[in-house]
């Protein structure tokens, strides 16, 4: 199951107010992620890829930075938490070797 969807199972439990403010920016950053690489592969030229990878990454960040501010606040178990936190570091791996080789013969 990818990231995104393992953050709106966590998400989807919360009540409306941590939905509202955290959840739906978690979501959203989770959610662009994956969009963000189907774009760029979409695009005729490596270029415009590699640029879409770029946000790709920077939404992984973005979600990164959500899941610490919602763990901060109590809505998600250590256990969930450090399930989330190592998917994102494996995903990080593996976009910056997928980056790397954009473009290259």
């Amino acid at each position: 199951m990818n990231l995104g969807e393992k953050v709106w199972q966590v998400v989807n439990k919360w009540n409306y107010f941590s939905k509202d403010t955290v959840g739906k920016q978690l979501v959203r950053a989770a959610d662009s992620i994956s969009a963000n690489l189907s774009e760029g592969f979409g695009r005729f030229h490596f270029k415009e890829n590699k640029q879409f990878c770029y946000y790709s990454r920077g939404s992984l960040y973005e979600t990164k930075t959500w899941l610490q501010k919602a763990h901060n606040r109590g809505l998600i178990t250590n256990k969930d938490y450090s399930a989330l936190q190592n998917n994102i570091e494996t995903i990080a791996i593996k976009l910056n070797k997928y980056i790397n080789t954009i473009g290259k013969k």
